[in-house]
């Protein structure tokens, strides 16, 4: 009898768990991609959205303290000392789901940028941006670019070794080995591999090809979203530079940002997006060196001259669980080198716990931006988003069909790629 009913016990536990988790199996999934630090303010209080029959448990209270809310049955995390700990989720108190390490910082502050950028970027070796046929001597059509396995997107970093620079090398090595195989070092998705390929001689030019276009780099104009004084560090665009014909991030071999003067806009029009249009000021007004494109911006490191002279202007940034639904402002540059402020409004905002571009939708409000440039044009992003005295992200994107509208990413996302300068 008795391990008959110790028999059901076991089983009712069973489909209870199994229930629990048919149920809760969102929440469950929503706390497994929590990310596995926090950082919480001293002196502040962070929200921690999890309810029954989710329970948190701490591993050091003299760093911080926790307030259960009843009323919304989620809780609150208070930094108490500069410090470290950590939480362990749990659902119904007994099965652990995810460990969270919990850093107590001073709220960081930042100079929130504003203004207009020249940006030059070099790529890590050379873009393939097309592979075509060639037209030998004899008249037959080839393709060694194809054959070899190169696709558009592959960077060439090196040719029997040494290494590439800039597209013209390509042509160089090519003729002076003329039907030589050649060893090829590729870059594709951050991997290296080799192959092999042995150039053709064009009908046409009677020079030795592949049958590839490649570019070694580019330019344009963006908006500086932040400088971080603590490391010497900056942020902008809000979203990475990608290729114009192959729509791929390029890898970063060097590259510069500079002052640059706003000197024409094209107002963006539904279906038809806007554009910023500006010029560069001469190589002695270089502002700092670009060291990572990714996805949600470029960094690299200010230079020291500029950075003293902007130091004065560093407001604390505020967290994604802060921003709300309502009035902000952006900071750009429309005219000139003249940073302005102008009202927007916060649409929407999401709830992400992972980095995504599309953080909120933001809508322009302001009158005069909107006559001067019908919303968010090419050129504007990157720029900061300020609410309630804080930096909280960064515009990124237009919405095409209502140049109005766009989205904004949360700085949070911008400073952990900051991080890896």
């Amino acid at each position: 009898m008795e391990r008959l009913n110790l028999r059901k016990l076991i089983i009712t536990v069973a489909l209870l768990l199994v229930f629990s988790f048919l149920v809760y199996s969102s929440q469950i999934f929503e706390i497994l991609f929590y990310p596995g630090d926090l950082n919480i303010i001293k002196g502040e209080n962070r929200d921690l959205n999890i309810s029954f029959p989710f329970y948190v448990e701490f591993k050091d209270d003299s760093i911080v303290q926790t307030i259960y809310k009843e009323g919304t049955k989620s809780y609150k995390i208070n930094g108490v000392e500069i410090g470290e700990s950590q939480l362990q989720l749990n659902l119904l108190g007994v099965i652990p789901l995810k460990n969270i390490d919990l850093n107590v910082v001073e709220r960081p502050k930042l100079i929130a940028g504003g203004n207009a950028i020249g940006v030059r970027l070099n790529t890590k070796g050379v873009l393939v941006v097309a592979v075509t046929d060639v037209i030998d001597i004899n008249g037959e059509r080839k393709s060694p670019a194809k054959e070899a396995g190169l696709k558009v997107g592959d960077s060439i970093i090196a040719i029997n070794g040494e290494k590439i620079v800039k597209a013209e090398q390509v042509v160089e090595i090519l003729n002076n080995l003329g039907d030589e195989e050649v060893k090829i070092t590729i870059l594709r998705n951050n991997k290296e591999f080799e192959t092999k390929a042995t150039p053709v001689k064009c009908l046409q030019d009677n020079t030795y090809r592949l049958g590839i276009w490649v570019r070694d780099k580019t330019s344009g104009i963006g908006t500086l979203t932040y400088i971080n004084p603590e490391n010497k560090s900056f942020g902008a665009l809000g979203h990475g530079i990608a290729d114009m014909d192959t729509g791929k991030l390029l890898s970063v071999e060097d590259g510069v940002v500079m002052n640059a003067k706003v000197s024409e806009i094209t107002q963006g029009k539904k279906g038809i997006p806007g554009e910023i249009r500006g010029v560069f000021y001469k190589s002695d007004e270089i502002i700092g060196d670009i060291k990572i494109n990714d996805e949600f911006g470029i960094y690299g490191r200010i230079n020291e001259d500029y950075l003293q002279s902007r130091l004065d202007e560093a407001i604390p940034i505020g967290f994604k669980e802060e921003v709300k639904e309502g009035k902000a402002h952006i900071l750009t540059t429309v005219e000139d080198k003249k940073i302005e402020k102008f009202e927007i409004e916060i649409e929407k905002v999401e709830n992400q716990h992972r980095p995504n571009p599309k953080s909120m939708v933001i809508r322009i409000t302001d009158p005069k931006l909107l006559e001067k440039t019908g919303g968010i044009v090419q050129g504007m992003s990157g720029s900061p988003i300020i609410q309630n005295g804080k930096l909280i992200g960064a515009v990124t994107h237009v919405f095409i069909n209502d140049p109005t509208k766009g989205y904004g990413l949360f700085i949070e996302w911008m400073l952990e790629e900051d991080n890896k300068i």
